[in-house]
C-alpha cells in the first residue's frame, strides 16, 4: 500500500489530537482554545477591529462578541473608539493580558514537547521544512483558484438546493 494515500488522514488526525492536547492543558488554567487564539492574534495585531479579528482567527462574529465581552470583563482587553469610524471599536490588550499570554506560550511549548517526544532535532527540522513546503503549495493552489469556486453558496442558495434535492 502506498503510504502517501494516508497523508490526508494523518494530517487531520494529528492536527485534531494536537489541538485536543492543547485544549486539555488550557482548560487546566481556565482558558479555551478560542480565547487563546484571540489573545495571540490580538497581541500581533493590536488595534484590530472585531471584524478583522474574526477573519484572522476564523471565529464567527457572534461567538467573537461573547469571547471579547468576557475578556473585557476580565480586563484582558479593551475596546477603544476607532478614530476613522464612529461606529467601530478597535481592540487592545491590557497589561493584565501579559501573564495570560505567557501562560499560553508555556502551554504551547509543553504541547509541542509532548507531541514531538522521541523525535530528534534533525527530524523535527526536516519535518517542519517539508510541512512549510506543503503549506506553501496549498496556499499557492488556493491563490490560483478562482474565488467563486472556493466560496460556499449563500444561505438562500443552499436552502434552495436542499428543497430542490428533496
Amino acid at each position: 500500500m502506498d503510504p502517501f494515500k494516508t497523508v490526508g488522514y494523518l494530517l487531520k488526525d494529528v492536527s485534531r489530537r494536537y489541538v485536543a492536547r492543547f485544549e486539555r492543558h488550557a482548560a487546566e488554567v481556565s482558558l479555551t482554545l478560542m480565547q487563546c487564539k484571540v489573545l495571540l492574534y490580538l497581541s500581533k495585531n493590536e488595534g484590530a477591529s472585531q471584524v478583522r479579528l474574526c477573519d484572522l482567527t476564523e471565529i464567527e462574529p457572534m461567538m467573537m462578541v461573547r469571547i471579547l465581552d468576557r475578556m473585557e470583563a476580565d480586563k484582558l482587553l479593551e475596546r477603544r473608539p476607532d478614530p476613522a469610524d464612529r461606529r467601530a471599536r478597535r481592540l487592545y490588550l491590557t497589561r493584565k493580558a501579559a501573564p495570560t499570554l505567557a501562560e499560553i506560550e508555556r502551554i504551547s511549548e509543553l504541547t509541542r514537547n509532548e507531541i514531538f517526544a522521541g523525535v530528534s532535532k534533525t527530524d523535527r527540522e526536516a519535518f517542519l521544512k517539508v510541512l512549510e513546503r506543503v503549506h506553501a503549495n496549498v496556499c499557492a493552489l488556493e491563490a490560483a483558484t478562482p474565488a467563486v469556486a472556493t466560496q460556499p453558496a449563500p444561505a438562500a442558495s443552499r436552502r434552495r438546493m436542499r428543497v430542490a434535492g428533496r
